[in-house]
């Protein structure tokens, strides 16, 4: 066995990131979303995402797939929670290590990259069904964004000079 290959008899997990931003378009919040190239789930929305290379940590896999999958670059990303029901993909085992971030959408012109074959802003509010559990990991990050602005006094560095703290909070509101 060579140096830093180990072999198991059990099983193991897969890990992927899943990387949403937010906006204000009108108002109202929206998100950008892919819609996925491939099985499982070809032809609907899904949040930007993959599986972690064995050389990168969990933030550049997140920045990296964001890039390739809607060529937004440049977005801070802040980890919010961790998805693992045991059921959540058709292939296998996969724990998701999902981050958000907000841009001001003006700046960006996502387009499908990737596995991707189209990547838009969509409005939280009314989302269709999505891939896998993803509308539980957009509702899980609208629901800690929320909690996140609201505890502290003052808007957070990795929000973008054009998105106030409490137009966000407006729209985060807004949301039924």
């Amino acid at each position: 066995m060579s140096k830093g290959q180990y072999v198991y008899d059990y099983p193991r997990p897969m890990v992927t990131v899943d990387a949403l931003v937010f906006t204000i378009r009108e108002g109202g919040l929206n998100v950008l979303l892919i819609k996925r190239k491939h099985d499982p789930w070809q032809g609907m929305w899904a949040c930007p995402g993959g599986f972690v290379d064995l050389d990168e940590t969990l933030e550049q896999a997140a920045a990296r797939e964001l890039r390739e999958e809607t060529g937004v670059t440049g977005v801070p990303l802040v980890q919010f929670h961790t998805f693992g029901a045991v059921d959540r993909d058709p292939r296998g085992r996969v724990i998701t290590v999902a981050y958000f971030g907000a841009a001001d959408h003006r700046g960006l012109a996502p387009r499908g990259g990737d596995d991707a074959a189209e990547a838009a802003w969509l409005p939280v509010a009314g989302l269709p069904r999505l891939a896998s559990d993803h509308n539980l990991v957009v509702a899980t990050a609208v629901r800690t964004l929320r909690a996140l602005l609201r505890a502290h006094e003052s808007a957070p560095d990795w929000l973008p000079p054009t998105i106030t703290k409490a137009d966000l909070l407006q729209a985060l509101d807004a949301l039924p």
